[in-house]
């Protein structure tokens, strides 16, 4: 009997010690923080790392795997079962949720996604309605398959058109990327998962990521590179943000007090924590220091340098507890802390026409010489040339790519909305795409990364194999494709511009079609611009498809059909030539190989630098200041049908505050459509140099009836008139006479009204930080 007494004594003391720990979401956050021990809070602020067989990261091996949870998923944060602190699953997509499409060698279950079409593509549609209903079906999916957090949305910019990363990214302009991403962001987020919105900041380009420092003047940086994360940050208040791999003005960013505390949380209020990208940055300590709350995957080493760090006063304490504290407000919002039951299922096809509707909203209608398009009546049979016609690229690769179910190629959407296509055509291009693909059996993810598989390069047709298709075929499509990714930019031979191969099919099929009075249609499934000067002639139409998601070839289908009206217009220029590109001369920067060292998963990292001598003249701001004539302007899309623009107004003639601009928009063709309006300002520029009009906001009609108008209002706050002052570090608003224009793109403006400001004002005081240390020679107009 004393042993059995002794017994529930033992058992009753423990229960009570336990019930005693704090735990998290029962108790405060300060008790629950005082509870950890000091291993336990270094180790929530790396994450558990994940299992690459072969490769060994820097810091020593990585800390675990996050197969255990959701197969394919990015990381995981670090378990502390005693205080109720669970791990939270984060996994990589900007375009649809990446995870592995089966588990444990078994294909009887699938786990695919959607794939959505690509930020870009987005961004063209100028529709955050639109973007948010992209967003919370994606975030449907995030929810599903029990991820907490979706490593996305990417929104910096378009700085140069060879950035690998473009498609991923929505703009050239702050205005578009900070309004498009904070709209996917509040309908992912509205599903009760969080985002991580990327890459904070002046990630602009893959060549030397790791190493290379961007010299950026402060006006750039605020006006240009920190603006869209600022509007995201305000508008939508994501869970998360990541940090960058590079180096701002010789710091980098996850090491960054000024970028990632006094920017972020201080100046723009941002409430949730910050992450790295994966093996961001050197110093653990410093990342803690600077805000950096959480070190993605994570390995060993980096816990017990800030372990040591701690114990050795040369990190305080207090630092740390702030970090833990950030990454637990979020973990308790979770739906793994709420201990969500996902399904595991989510609606993929109800998804799949969400993505459909999406890419058809967001294609761009480049040229319609002589209505070439939509197909007319007497358009019975098509023969499609280039092979991007008989396989769609959907999205980009690497950490952009998805796992998808299927993907319906040009080919299929036609021959599915009841086209009949040329079958030899199809016999030829199927079987070379058939051949080729058996040369290059497929890589897993981190062996494609590492030695990527070349692409299909166009298959050569015989001459009179064309003309003979011209005979048979009451029109021509012609599929050009590209794709780029992580890791790697592009480069200008055979990718910016058509190989030999490409131009002599556009040419020989042109010349054959118009000889034979019938049209050529080129469709361009791309991720980032290419050159269009070079073969745009020899086209009666061209469709810039983008990269289109899983449904891409359905909905190709319905802009050249005509079931949809075509309405995107371009969220970053097509410019005649590259050399025209302002930042052409110094992309992507020089690099130092003498000081060459050891870096991500063995390879050999070079120090780097690319200074932005183009300062704030990126895209149209560089084209309309400087008189450049672009290709194809930002802001451009053709329609089936025409608008007028009229009777823009004001609602008053000087500023005080704000001031309402209202225009009136009516279809005047014969189809309904809708329109792009986009609200440039030209602002006074005796004290700064400033470029010839700014965007400032933007909005898309409904689908509008012949004959039907609508009145659309923009708000123009004192902010939208000011620019950044470096002398002063503050936001000016220079007195004067500013001109409101709305244009259905940046180089046709079509109604124009001026207001006064009457004396300079200072819109908001900033803190002097990010200075570049050596002095950069800017462009000025």
């Amino acid at each position: 009997m004393k042993n059995v007494y002794l017994f529930f004594i033992s058992i009753n003391l423990f229960m009570g010690a336990f019930a005693q720990t704090p735990q998290l979401g029962k108790n405060s956050m300060k008790e629950v923080i005082a509870a950890m021990t000091l291993e336990e809070k270094a180790k929530l602020c790396v994450g558990n790392g994940f299992k690459m067989p072969g490769l060994n990261p820097p810091g020593g091996p990585v800390i675990g795997q996050t197969q255990e949870i959701v197969p394919g998923a990015a990381g995981t944060t670090f378990a502390i079962p005693r205080l109720g602190i669970p791990s939270i699953v984060v996994a990589d997509g900007p375009a649809g949720l990446r995870i592995s499409p089966f588990r444990n060698n078994d294909s009887s279950k699938s786990f695919y996604a959607t794939a959505f079409p690509v930020a870009t593509l987005l961004a063209s549609s100028w529709d955050t309605a639109l973007v948010k209903k992209v967003g919370a079906a994606f975030g449907n999916e995030v929810h599903e398959y029990g991820v907490d957090i979706l490593l996305a949305p990417a929104l910096n910019i378009h700085r140069n058109p060879l950035g690998g990363r473009n498609f991923e990214y929505y703009s050239e302009d702050p205005v578009v990327s900070g309004y498009i991403a904070a709209a996917i962001v509040n309908g992912i987020e509205s599903n009760g998962v969080g985002t991580s919105i990327k890459h904070f900041a002046a990630n602009n380009q893959e060549t030397n990521r790791n190493s290379v420092n961007s010299i950026v003047s402060e006006r750039a940086l605020r006006e240009i590179y920190l603006k869209g994360f600022q509007i995201a940050v305000k508008k939508s208040q994501p869970w998360t943000v990541m940090s960058s791999y590079n180096l701002i003005n010789g710091t980098y960013t996850s090491e960054d007090y000024d970028l990632l505390t006094t920017i972020l949380r201080k100046e723009w209020g941002f409430k949730g924590f910050v992450m790295t990208d994966w093996f961001g940055g050197k110093n653990p300590v410093d990342q803690m220091k600077a805000g950096n709350d959480l070190i993605m995957p994570g390995t060993k080493a980096q816990s017990q340098r800030i372990i040591e760090a701690a114990q050795h006063d040369s990190l305080n304490v207090r630092v740390l507890d702030e970090n833990v504290a950030r990454i637990l407000e979020i973990i308790v919002q979770s739906p793994t802390f709420k201990g969500y039951k996902f399904s595991n299922k989510p609606d993929l096809a109800k998804h799949a026409a969400v993505s459909r509707t999406a890419a058809t909203e967001g294609m761009v209608l480049l040229k319609n010489n002589g209505n070439a398009l939509p197909f007319g009546k007497d358009i019975k049979s098509i023969a499609v040339f280039g092979i991007n016609g008989y396989e769609l690229i959907a999205g980009g690769t690497g950490s952009g790519d998805v796992n998808k179910g299927y993907t319906v190629s040009l080919i299929q959407g036609l021959t599915g909305a009841g086209f009949q296509v040329n079958a030899d055509l199809q016999h030829i291009y199927s079987d070379y795409l058939k051949a080729e693909k058996i040369k290059h059996p497929k890589k897993g993810f981190f062996e494609e990364f590492m030695n990527p598989t070349p692409p299909i390069v166009e298959l050569p047709l015989d001459r009179n194999k064309i003309v003979q298709k011209a005979k048979e075929s009451a029109i021509a499509v012609i599929a050009v494709g590209r794709n780029a990714g992580e890791g790697k930019d592009r480069k200008l031979p055979g990718d910016y511009y058509l190989d030999e191969t490409e131009q002599a099919l556009i040419k020989t099929v042109a010349e054959s079609f118009h000889a034979k009075n019938k049209k050529v249609v080129v469709v361009l499934n791309i991720g980032g611009v290419i050159d269009v000067a070079q073969w745009g002639d020899a086209a009666d139409a061209i469709v810039l498809a983008w990269q289109p998601g899983l449904e891409g070839g359905n909905a190709i289908t319905d802009i050249l059909s005509g079931k949809v009206n075509p309405s995107g217009k371009l969220a970053t220029t097509f410019p005649a030539d590259y050399k025209d590109v302002p930042s052409a001369k110094n992309f992507p920067g020089k690099e130092f190989p003498e000081r060459a060292e050891k870096g991500m998963f063995g390879m050999k990292q070079v120090p780097a630098e690319v200074t932005y001598e183009e300062g704030i003249y990126v895209g149209y701001r560089y084209y309309n200041s400087f008189d450049v004539k672009p290709a194809y302007p930002f802001g451009f899309g053709l329609s089936y049908t025409n608008f007028k623009y009229d009777n823009l107004r004001l609602s008053s003639s000087t500023f005080n505050g704000k001031i309402t601009a209202s225009v009136d928009i009516t279809n005047t063709g014969n189809k309904a459509g809708k329109e792009v309006v986009q609200l440039y300002i030209s602002a006074p520029a005796k004290k700064l140099d400033k470029p010839s009009e700014e965007l400032k906001a933007f909005a898309k009609t409904a689908l509008l009836e012949p004959g039907k108008k609508q009145t659309l209002q923009f708000v123009i706050n004192a902010g939208d008139l000011a620019s950044f002052d470096t002398n002063s570090s503050s936001w000016v608003a220079e007195a004067g006479k500013y001109t409101i224009k709305a244009a259905a793109s940046s180089a046709d403006i079509r109604q124009m009204a001026t207001f006064e400001l009457a004396k300079e004002m200072v819109t908001e005081k900033c803190n002097k930080v990010l200075s570049p240390q050596v002095t950069i020679n800017e462009i000025k107009k």
